[in-house]
């Protein structure tokens, strides 16, 4: 039988979209407390099914497919500029497809205006309901606010109208580095992206037998299998090591490895192999809400590590900035070095090269001695700072790698960081192999 917490997500997943939703109505509909509609409200707002608004309150909104992540819905607009809605809330969860700056005359500005676009602009009312009527939403900045007439006609829309005191300029940066940042967000590959569907997936119930894992491993072709109770929560992980040596009546529940580790959907694929790697483990069950959905293997990892590799990026993370200003030399087999400037963007506060940048110069170039050696992924076990001398900015680093151990699940690569010909830092990088 369900939990409350699960019949509060069912209920509001069955909402309309841009219903709105309160704690107090959940509490006194489903008979539960308030404290528990609360936090059954908030886990629907991370699974991307409602969205609060500071002076509207939380709404139902249409849950984003990943295609679709780099847009917004008006309501997330509402939030990034710190807005409030003037009129149209009904028109909240829709998703914006681009915004206009109106900096241009009526004539002009109507080439640029269509439906699913966000008009930004001032105090102009014509522009407001020329907007509206072509089946775009307004955003009016500076503070001002909007007529009567254009108020009814954004409820009759269902197309919002938004007011901030932030200038156009400021509006449009805010909005855009949120796109920016959804960009970014699209090229990270999630446990999701890769999960088995639920028509391939196999497991095994608490009170199954060690004979029924044997017909599940015949059939299957696995043999580790999650272990779940009768509402689908995941209980353990049994294995071949668990069933070995046991009668065919034992039942699951006292041979399997209890509380496994597991994953969630948002999980990144990165965070899944360190957890891999770390604890060892071959397989990761995938949950939500508590209950199991999915698995997913080392080899569905690696998999989609290499599929990564081979993808474009399409917005610059910060790993990508740094790097761009160096370029790789190979010294021989086992050796290379990175060569670039120390930008104002890699600074600390006190004008020195900051720890962060410094360590992910480590890490790409022992990575990258590695590869001349490992055709695998690696994940870094650890990184050991022998000494570190000041660098400012504005200077030349050359940042030499050389593998000095390489074995099947292990490599270490010392790693030194020059100024010149000044050593000012030395390190030892150590990682482990995700083997294919």
């Amino acid at each position: 039988m369900p939990t409350k917490h699960e019949q509060i997500i069912k209920y509001i997943e069955d909402l309309h979209v841009g219903n709105k939703i309160s704690v107090r109505r959940i509490a006194k509909d489903l008979e539960v407390s308030e404290g528990t509609a609360y936090r059954a409200i908030k886990e629907a707002e991370n699974q991307g099914y409602v969205s609060t608004i500071e002076r509207v309150g939380t709404v139902r909104i249409e849950k984003k497919q990943k295609k679709n992540i780099e847009k917004l819905t008006y309501a997330e607009v509402v939030n990034i500029v710190d807005g409030s809605v003037l009129g149209g809330k009904a028109g909240l969860h829709k998703t914006l497809n681009k915004f206009v700056i109106g900096a241009m005359e009526l004539d002009a500005m109507l080439k640029y205006v269509d439906p699913g676009s966000l008009l930004i602009v001032g105090n102009r009312d014509q522009a407001h309901k020329m907007a509206l009527q072509n089946g775009a939403a307004v955003l009016i900045t500076g503070g001002f606010d909007a007529n009567e007439e254009i108020r009814r006609l954004a409820d009759e829309l269902e197309q919002p109208v938004i007011a901030s005191s932030y200038d156009s300029f400021t509006v449009a940066s805010l909005i855009n580095r949120a796109i920016y940042d959804r960009l970014i967000k699209k090229e990270i590959v999630l446990v999701e992206d890769i999960l088995q569907q639920s028509s391939e997936l196999s497991y095994l119930l608490i009170y199954d037998t060690v004979k029924d894992w044997n017909i599940a491993a015949e059939t299957s072709g696995h043999s580790r299998f999650p272990v779940v109770d009768e509402v689908m929560r995941v209980q353990g992980i049994v294995t071949p090591k668990d069933t070995l040596g046991q009668d065919d009546d034992t039942t699951i529940e006292k041979i399997m490895t209890k509380n496994p580790i597991t994953v969630a959907l948002k999980t990144s694929i990165a965070s899944a192999a360190h957890v891999m790697v770390w604890e060892g483990i071959e397989l990761l069950p995938v949950v939500e809400n508590r209950k199991l959905v999915g698995v997913i293997s080392r080899q569905d990892v690696i998999k989609a590590l290499q599929y990564i590799q081979k993808q474009p990026q399409i917005g610059q993370t910060i790993e990508d900035i740094v790097l761009s200003n160096f370029t790789e030399e190979k010294i021989d087999d086992r050796s290379i070095k990175l060569h670039g400037d120390i930008t104002p963007q890699m600074s600390n506060q006190l004008g020195g090269i900051s720890s962060g940048v410094l360590m992910m110069l480590i890490t790409e170039a022992g990575y990258s001695a590695l590869r001349k050696t490992k055709n695998s992924d690696l994940v870094v076990e650890n990184i050991v700072i022998y000494f570190l001398k000041p660098v400012q900015i504005d200077v030349q680093l050359t940042v030499k790698s050389r593998v000095i151990d390489s074995s099947r699940k292990f490599g270490k690569a010392d790693v030194e960081v020059y100024h010149g010909e000044q050593l000012v830092c030395k390190s030892l990088l150590t990682a482990q192999v995700l083997e294919k």
